[in-house]
């Protein structure tokens, strides 16, 4: 295992960073000012805390914050601490979980309801990363110095303030919702996984 992640994980994360060439030119400007945020951040010694946010809190915000701290670990950045969170709560969507599967994290889940709670761990040496759905505001999220990072219009726009962000990113995504229950719906839930996670290691790597 390479920096104590699995070897599952590892191997995702060599194959996303393979689509680095592939983000356009704009897109690569709206990421490196999350990159200047986080350097900025980090050679200060702050805490670096990232609040990912889509209406539903299901999809994209979920894979925002796993991948990004999956990425603080495989660059060895520390003090990075990863939210996510929604205009509304509903549950962490299944097909996402199955996707991350998937990726090779092993995810149990510690509450079985609604909206359960999953942990979902990259290493065994490190605690595991915890999924619900909740609203951007919840009690175990930040309430001010974070970034928020909008991964979705509708939040974007539903949320024209950030109540305690001192930065805000618009890092839209294409939404794999639109595809559940297609012939195409895991193939479309891998693909929006692993861009996520290919913009997010972009991010990271130019971090520093």
């Amino acid at each position: 295992m390479k920096n104590n992640i699995y070897d599952e994980v590892i191997n995702f994360i060599e194959d996303a960073k393979k689509d680095f060439a592939s983000i356009s030119v704009e897109r690569k400007s709206i990421l490196l000012e999350l990159s200047k945020y986080i350097r900025s951040k980090h050679k200060s010694g702050d805490e670096i805390n990232l609040i990912f946010i889509c209406t539903h809190n299901s999809r994209r915000s979920h894979m925002g914050q796993i991948w990004a701290k999956v990425a603080a670990d495989f660059y060895k950045i520390p003090n990075v601490n990863t939210f996510s969170g929604g205009t509304e709560a509903t549950a962490f969507n299944p097909r996402a979980v199955i996707s991350f599967e998937s990726a090779g994290f092993r995810i149990s889940k510690s509450e079985d309801s609604e909206n359960p709670v999953y942990q979902l761990r990259f290493s065994d040496s490190i605690d595991p990363i915890i999924n619900f759905s909740k609203v951007y505001d919840d009690e175990t999220n930040p309430k001010n110095n974070f970034a928020a990072i909008m991964t979705c219009d509708h939040a974007d726009e539903a949320c024209p303030f950030i109540p305690g962000a001192e930065a805000r990113f618009p890092v839209m995504y294409e939404d794999p919702k639109k595809f559940d229950d297609t012939d195409l719906e895991t193939e479309k839930y891998n693909e929006r996984n692993k861009q996520i996670c290919s913009e997010i290691l972009f991010v990271f790597e130019n971090s520093f």
